[in-house]
């Protein structure tokens, strides 16, 4: 999705196909890059069905072959029109540091039990939706956009990410297993911080507080009754229409950020219907 999104705000100005090649394939190295380092820190022993990097070949060939597709990504974002060279390689450089920022928040926050819904709407952000939003920056900066139109479909990108990565959370609970692609209930069995669960600790009186969190600790032979209470407590709680009412609200941002770029309907017709696809999947 990341290279394809760039060649579509690159489409959007009217760029040229050409000029937006290497930069979208430098964003999807980039963004294996750190598939390989997260697998490790998450001692995740498969990826996409197969053994991860790290447990078939080692830690330290997975660390190396990950600083080496950080600097094939930077070789391959270099080779762009010389004009916007210098503000693709801040939009990307920036848009690095961000996304390294949002994984070391992930894993401090697996360590902290009062972790806030600001803060993960940060750390989501940063995580996720920047690497979205900077994609689409840099397509439209090689396809000429203004730096308003610029910072517009930056903006969208960003809203869009966020809520994308909430209505996220609420399939991994909510969500048809077969079409999902995901165990539903995963976040649950791994006690992760989702949008859910922190609205449902913010809501729950001190009785249903000390459910959760008694659930967190039940083993492997109590996952699925742990999957059953925790879901239950959330619809007593009427967690899932809070948290959508969340999600649209950054669907909406986004939406406002994409009609504000000067240019006509039609073209950004393909931008209209994508947002509409990320938020209407299967649930």
């Amino acid at each position: 999705m990341r290279p394809a999104i760039l060649l579509m705000a690159n489409d959007l100005f009217e760029g040229e196909l050409e000029n937006a090649i290497n930069p979208a394939l430098a964003v999807e190295v980039f963004h294996n890059f750190t598939l390989l380092h997260d697998d490790i820190m998450d001692h995740a022993p498969m990826r996409r069905g197969k053994p991860a990097v790290h447990e078939k070949w080692g830690v330290s060939e997975a660390i190396l072959s990950g600083d080496v597709m950080m600097v094939q990504a930077v070789q391959l974002m270099t080779i762009c029109p010389d004009r916007v060279l210098r503000n693709v390689l801040d939009v990307f450089s920036e848009t690095a540091v961000e996304v390294c920022e949002g994984q070391q928040m992930d894993m401090d926050y697996e360590l902290r039990d009062d972790v806030s819904i600001e803060e993960y709407l940060t750390m989501i952000e940063l995580k996720t939706s920047v690497l979205l939003a900077g994609a689409m920056k840099i397509g439209a900066l090689i396809g000429g956009a203004s730096d308003e139109d610029a910072g517009q479909i930056y903006e969208f990108g960003r809203n869009l990410g966020v809520s994308f990565q909430i209505m996220d959370d609420i399939l991994d609970v909510y969500g048809d297993q077969a079409k999902f692609g995901k165990q539903v209930g995963g976040d649950i069995i791994e006690n992760k911080k989702t949008y859910l669960l922190l609205k449902a600790m913010e809501l729950a009186d001190p009785e249903t507080k000390s459910s959760l969190e008694a659930a967190a600790v039940y083993t492997e032979e109590r996952f699925d009754e742990k999957v059953k209470l925790v879901t239950d407590i959330y619809n007593r709680l009427e967690v899932k229409a809070k948290t959508e009412m969340v999600m649209n609200q950054f669907y909406d941002k986004a939406i406002q950020n994409l009609d504000a770029i000067s240019l006509p309907e039609e073209r950004k017709a393909p931008l209209y219907e994508l947002a509409k696809g990320l938020l209407q999947r299967e649930s």
